[in-house]
């Protein structure tokens, strides 16, 4: 569905019509299931997380009992991407768990985010990163999270904020570069040097 015709829906959602919050929710599950997909692509059949279970947890917070509360269809996506990242980073924590072991993880920070079960410690080690930057620089954290677990395109991003591509570019590059450094293992410690046997 094209982005004024979703908006449009949400405009008259947002003031009562009903026929059109009902196509409204239609089309918002269609979209949720496609991103859910993206996100999930590569998994194995019997993953714990389906991403039907995905979009229905977000579906269900999105559409609570406030109603239709956004302004536009990036405004709607850019809450989805919230509540995705939130039902990712709860499975990631049930699942690290149940496991055992730990380690040093590494997170590669690309425009799309595809989640499986065997990166919950990267999905984990994310989040708090991005809190950690969302102190720093609140718009950097924020367009991170609308682009990687939205699947939010640069621009879109740009007219949900109002901003130009070039602004959303420069935060995802900081973002990128703060987010990777401080994901990236380190190396560590040097020992000491052994003393001589004798």
């Amino acid at each position: 569905m094209a982005d004024c015709d979703l908006t449009s829906l949400i405009v008259r959602a947002k003031a009562g019509d009903s026929d059109a919050r009902d196509e409204l929710l239609r089309a918002v599950y269609a979209e949720l299931r496609r991103l859910a997909a993206r996100q999930m692509r590569g998994e194995r059949p019997d993953h714990t997380l389906q991403p039907t279970a995905l979009v229905h947890e977000a579906y269900l917070r999105l559409f609570d009992e406030d109603g239709v509360t956004w302004n536009d269809r990036a405004h709607l996506f850019a809450m989805a991407a919230t509540e995705m990242r939130h039902i990712l980073v709860d499975h990631a924590r049930r699942h690290k768990a149940e496991k055992r072991g730990g380690g040093a993880v590494r997170v590669e920070l690309n425009e799309a985010l595809a989640y499986t079960e065997a990166h919950s410690d990267a999905i984990l080690a994310l989040d708090q990163a991005l809190d950690r930057l969302a102190t720093i620089k609140p718009e950097a954290a924020r367009v991170v999270v609308m682009i990687y677990f939205g699947g939010m395109t640069k621009k879109a991003v740009a007219e949900e904020l109002g901003w130009y591509e070039k602004k959303v570019q420069r935060h995802w590059d900081y973002a990128k570069d703060i987010l990777e450094e401080e994901l990236s293992p380190k190396e560590p410690p040097a020992s000491a040097e052994a003393p001589p046997k004798r």
